[in-house]
């Protein structure tokens, strides 16, 4: 089909809209800005100068980019597929070097980031300074869009957020005594508190459409059933770190309802990843997974240690069998089931609504 003139001429005038700040609205496409851990971290831990495990060597990658990237995962990530469903080009880094337009959105996750501030202090950009970063972002854009541009690209923008999981398993992982300091409902409390903050100030820079997830049940990854070999010599999920996921579930959409009726035009979007996680590790072979206990690639039971590239690791012969590709992270297959369930779930699964519908809002 060929172009008609008026596509030319919108053309030309995105084109020129860095030089001249002209409006073209009806160009414009929602743009994607992604908040969280390593579910979402598209290799800016890649540029930090910490000790936290890169992950930008093989196997990681090995799947779809053939090399590793700084992804947890063989493959493409939860918002890799939801760019591509949205007709977006893989979202940049915010630490990757170069000169970024950032019109189509940035990726601000950082493996190992937590919503408190205390979860793997000092290794990775938690919640709180990946919103510094946007808030670094948005300066920049106003410089060279202008106010009104700028302010027209976040109100359309959709906002990812994956959150909370570190908050709940590094206690447990690394013998740290912040569980002891609260109870289980006030820790919860903090974590929920800090998204919730960050959302609100996002809100107040523009932000209006925001996409969430809850946790999936954590006592069941590889790394959390290792865990409880060594506790206990079973081989069942950890109890005690899933239960703080059903809290946090049951907190969160509360949270999320509540801010809908303080904040004029805001919308978002929650995954019910617990359920849609627990359907297939009750019944693997009805998505096309055998293993959903043991990861693909690492070392120790259950292949749980990340070890994945490093010295000494097995990896698996089909990783298109597992749903973990090492202990904690999900394979591509996994995250693509995921993000389509999120892209155009039913609101059995995903609502108020999809992310589709939040897109098109």
């Amino acid at each position: 089909m060929g172009s008609s003139r008026s596509d030319i001429l919108c053309f030309l005038v995105l084109c020129a809209s860095f030089l001249v700040p002209i409006s073209c609205h009806s160009c414009s496409h929602g743009a994607l800005f992604i908040f969280g851990d390593s579910l979402y971290d598209a290799g800016n831990n890649i540029y930090l100068n910490t000790n936290i495990p890169k992950l930008n060597i093989f196997p990681y990658g090995e799947t779809y980019f053939k090399h590793p990237t700084g992804r947890a995962s063989d493959g493409r990530l939860i918002p890799d597929f939801i760019s591509e469903f949205a007709k977006l080009p893989l979202i940049p880094l915010y630490l990757q070097p170069g000169n970024h337009q950032f019109t189509d959105g940035v990726n601000f996750a950082s493996g190992g980031a937590g919503a408190l501030v205390e979860t793997n202090q000092g290794l990775i950009m938690d919640l709180k300074t990946q919103l510094s970063n946007f808030k670094n972002m948005e300066k920049q854009l106003r410089q060279k869009l202008g106010a009104s541009e700028v302010k027209t690209l976040l109100s359309t923008a959709v906002y990812m957020f994956s959150i909370g999981t570190n908050d709940y398993l590094v206690p447990f992982t690394s013998n740290s005594t912040v569980l002891q300091s609260y109870s289980k409902k006030e820790y919860v409390k903090m974590v929920i508190g800090n998204i919730t903050t960050v959302i609100q100030e996002i809100y107040k820079i523009g932000g209006r459409k925001f996409g969430l997830s809850k946790l999936l049940p954590l006592g069941c990854p590889p790394i959390s059933r290792a865990l409880e070999i060594v506790r206990t010599g079973g081989s069942g999920c950890m109890e005690e770190v899933t239960v703080l996921a059903k809290l946090h579930n049951r907190a969160l959409p509360k949270a999320l309802k509540e801010l809908k009726s303080q904040l004029k035009g805001y919308t978002y979007s929650i995954f019910d990843a617990y359920t849609a996680g627990t359907a297939i590790f009750n019944n693997p072979s009805k998505y096309g997974f055998e293993e959903v206990k043991m990861a693909c690639c690492g070392s120790g039971p259950l292949r749980a240690s990340i070890t994945c590239g490093q010295k000494v690791y097995q990896l698996c012969d089909n990783v298109s069998e597992y749903f973990f590709f090492d202990g904690i992270h999900p394979t591509e297959k996994a995250n693509y089931q995921f993000a389509k369930l999120m892209w155009d779930g039913s609101p059995k699964i995903v609502k108020p609504y999809n992310l589709k519908t939040l897109f098109e809002k």
